[in-house]
């Protein structure tokens, strides 16, 4: 079965809206997480054009965060508990947005590209299982209605 996505043009609350609902559909035909995390990333890729987006999963034997689907360029493939915008995420349990980078303490540049930043943890039972990590060469990409609906999205998993 071949799934198709086309990108939809609006506001930015309408492009997330139908994004959701297509990550609604697609997600219900399949029970595999890193399947559907591999979806996602496309989704937002194809509508957003992001410079990168990937999740990181725990690696609770290492105390790490470690690299798994993504879309963009060769990236972090571990990155530690408390550390740079990910492992904050991680360690807060709360979703982090940067609206410039090179201002955020502790920053782990995997791309000098990089300007602005989300990161959006997926929690079960409060436990924070992995994150959604997103990047964008321009500087503020992100704000509460970025978070509001990547927060939805990743409930989806």
């Amino acid at each position: 079965m071949a799934e198709d996505f086309i990108p939809f043009s609006g506001s930015k609350q309408e492009q997330y809206e139908y994004v959701l609902a297509q990550a609604e559909a697609l997600l219900a035909q399949e029970t595999n997480t890193i399947a559907n995390m591999a979806n996602i990333c496309a989704i937002l890729k194809e509508q957003f054009n992001w410079f990168w987006i990937g999740f990181y999963s725990v690696d609770q034997t290492n105390n790490t965060l470690v690299l798994g689907p993504f879309q963009g360029p060769i990236a972090c493939t571990r990155i530690p508990h408390g550390k740079g915008v990910c492992g904050t995420a991680w360690a807060k349990a709360e979703t982090i947005i940067v609206k410039d980078v090179h201002q955020f303490e502790g920053h782990i540049a995997c791309s000098s590209l990089s300007q602005s930043e989300i990161v959006v943890p997926l929690k079960k039972d409060d436990t924070v299982w992995a994150v959604l990590d997103i990047d964008s060469e321009t500087l503020a990409t992100f704000d509460l209605i970025d978070q509001e609906y990547l927060e939805r999205i990743v409930g989806l998993l």
